[in-house]
């Protein structure tokens, strides 16, 4: 369970440049298209955690590919094929400077401000005498800046508009999809006994069209509770049964660390990494109803190298 893939450095056909986020590596082939491998890299608090977790790459790439093409009526998206378990390739579209966060409960972020006292979030009003989980009346959207560095900041919709981040007419087509893309999500989620809670989605334009880019609905966008034994738990104050990566901030949260200044990142065991693992193919099995088939874990970096090629020389037959 040690081979994690935490970095690539490939050098494909055609390729321009090579972006590394905190999780993603994104190649950029010859202005056209996207390849992204998802690595198995962890992040936090808006800090990369020091250890990957096996598998989890993989995880969050079938997922996504998973939503993608059971939503792709609803809004066009970036996908255009799935080479390899870890990889996605896709149109290479000009992003939007924002991040659609909509959230159906008070949770997380959202609930953390409100311990505080606050009762508006991006200008959105959250009602008094609410308790953390509890179901809002309706979802809310509080979209965030997109940063290349550091934190993502909330913005309210004025301020989006008022900045010229997103035109009006643009931004009110991203509330739409935002809205749409949720109402599937949490439609899908229930039929697997579970509660889309919230999560956030990115979008990009091409050629004057906005299309849905990046992951949708994977545990480290989307945040799931377990249907079972919600309104039990909520009643008698318990924390929900839940299947998201916030189980490891709060794992980082009890261990001193919330990446302010000057904290440092606790040690990161063998079994709390096959843990996160765990955690990561049971949402897999549990949101898509499938069995996950672990890739094996030999020769990755080749595998995908040889993937990724053939399928670049197909599209570029086709083109």
């Amino acid at each position: 369970m040690n081979n994690a893939i935490v970095k690539t450095n490939y050098c494909f056909l055609r390729q321009k440049e090579l972006y590394v986020g905190k999780v993603r590596d994104v190649y950029n082939i010859d202005d056209k298209y996207l390849v992204m491998i998802v690595s198995d890299r962890i992040s936090a608090f808006d800090v990369v955690l020091p250890r990957g977790i096996p598998y989890k790459g993989q995880v969050l790439n079938q997922i996504a590919a998973h939503f993608l093409d059971a939503t792709a009526d609803i809004v066009p998206n970036w996908k255009v094929a799935v080479p390899d378990p870890m990889v996605t390739i896709g149109h290479l579209c000009e992003p939007f400077k924002v991040e659609m966060v909509i959230r159906g409960y008070l949770t997380g972020h959202a609930w953390r401000e409100y311990k505080l006292g606050k009762r508006t979030l991006c200008d959105i009003e959250m009602p008094d005498g609410m308790v953390e989980n509890q179901k809002f009346a309706q979802p809310i959207i509080t979209p965030t800046t997109k940063a290349a560095e550091g934190h993502d900041e909330d913005i309210s919709r004025e301020e989006i508009i008022l900045q010229g981040i997103v035109s009006e007419d643009d931004y009110r087509m991203l509330e739409d999809y935002t809205r749409r893309l949720f109402t599937r999500g949490t439609e899908m989620a229930e039929k697997m006994g579970l509660i889309l809670v919230d999560t956030k989605y990115e979008f990009g334009k091409k050629d004057g069209k906005i299309y849905l880019i990046d992951e949708i609905h994977t545990p480290d966008s989307s945040r799931y509770f377990y249907l079972d034994g919600y309104e039990a738990r909520q009643q008698k104050g318990e924390q929900q049964r839940q299947l998201s990566k916030e189980f490891v901030r709060q794992w980082l949260i009890e261990n001193g660390f919330q990446g302010k200044d000057g904290e440092c990142v606790p040690e990161m065991s063998d079994a709390f990494v096959n843990s996160v693992s765990e955690r990561y193919i049971e949402l897999y099995e549990k949101i898509t109803g499938e069995k996950f088939q672990k890739a094996a874990l030999e020769d990755v970096e080749k595998r995908i190298e040889t993937n990724v090629t053939k399928e670049l020389c197909e599209l570029s037959v086709k083109n």
